[in-house]
């Protein structure tokens, strides 16, 4: 192993390999949810000494560990506990490689932090509309990996629909060179959707060409009281009719989750959290004027209120007031983690369904639980939940999820499957779904999967035990 790491660092410069005791912040998941031991990290700086790494560890048939940010809520960037792995971190590959404002498009290395490209994509004119709570500190390549999604995916998709292009570096240390930035290219097999969302399993990618938008004239931004989930869901088929495409954001929390907010943050300033069983933050975002949006919300709302779907509403006044309500549904995650631990859920279902699903699962898991606190919330404008299981007031809330984590998942998740949805909407599967995945996926889809690892990465070199069982 020695020799590998003399090899690796005449690739790529000595003070890019990392060996020794030191490495915590590559070794763990920010949740701390899972700890490894990496052989060394390596950390290259142009695409063709990730292809010469690449080469070297198969060689010595070292299996390598593609990460990012490390932001990641399925384990899935993290080495295993041999200390026999190369971690192959892209921070360093963070260059803005090219702006084309006619085709629309920007083209980023793959260690580019998110909420940098949001930034150059505005000082270029345009918009980059990816957006998640991690945005600071995520990157491209990782956002790409694992196919992430986040508050405008009912406007405008997750992060593969906003990906145009890819370079990837195979398995065998070959660099696939996909930059086209081209929106139609029907010429066979689509490779650049099998490398996204694939967790890094099947290629690393270095580089992205990546769609731009242009600026909304006006945001709006609504927090609307619901008497229900059900009614939150005929109220988004109502924000569709009236707003079309200026919907950017439909988001939706339950009473307790807004409560955590307020008791580990009570200087947010929930509205109406206490009146309302169900809230929900609706976002616009027009092309004509401020005027015009304010216009179709208010129509939309007025609507709402004389068909009983909402109890109140209010829309912010100014750009301050909308972020106000927008921190408030991201404080929801840190007040989780003040709140104790939590089995964490990121499933997604037909939206039409999402309340039959609520109360089975609801009733499900209060039977087996006495006392079990449901935390609640997210993208309900593309049918993806946080659904999120709190321990019993009093209970010791690490121990709770140490004894009863497997068996709240399997109740959650088989309710999931009943109303034909997915365990994982924009998370992953990581190493933390791996054993979950068999009893959701089909054996025929299981096996398409294994065929297409096998085809691509045949000595299994590329984050094996993630995704895909061995």
């Amino acid at each position: 192993m020695s020799e590998l790491i003399t090899t690796l660092a005449a690739i790529v410069g000595a003070s890019h390999v990392l060996a020794g005791d030191d490495l915590a912040s590559y070794e763990q998941d920010w949740r701390g949810r899972a700890k490894g031991k990496a052989l060394c990290v390596v950390r290259p700086g142009t695409t063709q000494e990730v292809a010469r790494v690449v080469q070297a560890c198969a060689a010595a048939r070292v299996s390598i560990v593609p990460q990012g940010g490390n932001t990641g809520l399925v384990a899935g960037s993290v080495p295993d506990a041999s200390g026999a792995q190369v971690v192959l971190s892209l921070r360093r590959m963070a260059a803005l490689r090219a702006i084309d404002p006619q085709n629309m498009t920007i083209t980023v290395e793959a260690g580019f932090i998110l909420q940098s490209l949001q930034q150059a994509a505005d000082d270029a004119g345009f918009l980059f509309p990816l957006s998640l709570g991690a945005e600071g500190s995520c990157t491209i390549g990782g956002n790409l990996a694992t196919n992430a999604g986040g508050t405008q995916v009912v406007r405008y998709g997750n992060a593969r629909e906003l990906c145009l292009g890819l370079e990837v570096v195979t398995a065998q240390g070959e660099v696939w060179d996909g930059l086209s930035g081209l929106r139609k290219d029907n010429t066979g097999y689509d490779l650049r959707d099998l490398f996204v969302g694939s967790e890094g399993t099947l290629g690393v990618i270095t580089a992205a060409t990546l769609k731009l938008f242009p600026k909304p004239a006006a945001q709006l931004t609504a927090w609307v009281a619901v008497p229900s989930l059900a009614h939150a869901c005929q109220l988004l088929g109502m924000a569709h009719q009236h707003l079309a495409a200026s919907l950017t954001g439909f988001e939706v929390m339950n009473q307790f989750s807004l409560g955590l907010v307020d008791k580990h943050y009570p200087h947010l300033r929930v509205p109406m959290w206490q009146q309302t069983p169900w809230c929900v933050l609706i976002e616009v975002s027009d092309a004509e004027s401020e005027a015009h949006a304010r216009g179709l919300f208010e129509r939309m709302l007025e609507a709402a209120l004389e068909q009983a779907l909402i109890a109140d509403a209010i829309i912010a006044e100014n750009i301050r007031q909308a972020h106000d309500l927008w921190h408030i549904r991201e404080s929801i995650t840190l007040a989780q983690v003040e709140e104790g631990f939590n089995v964490k859920h990121d499933i997604s279902i037909a939206v039409s369904l999402i309340p039959a699903f609520v109360r089975d699962a609801d009733a499900a898991l209060a039977a087996a639980f006495d006392g079990i606190r449901f935390v609640n919330f997210g993208h309900l404008g593309d049918g993806n939940l946080h659904y999120n299981i709190q321990a019993p007031a009093g209970v010791d809330a690490r121990a709770f999820v140490a004894q009863h984590e497997e068996q709240v998942s399997a109740i959650v998740y088989d309710t999931v499957s009943k109303y034909r949805g997915s365990i994982s909407a924009e998370h992953g599967i990581g190493e933390l779904k791996l054993h979950k995945l068999p009893l959701h996926k089909s054996a025929t889809a299981l096996a398409l999967m294994r065929s297409i690892k096998t085809a691509l990465d045949p000595l299994n070199t590329l984050n094996p035990g993630r995704v895909l069982q061995a």
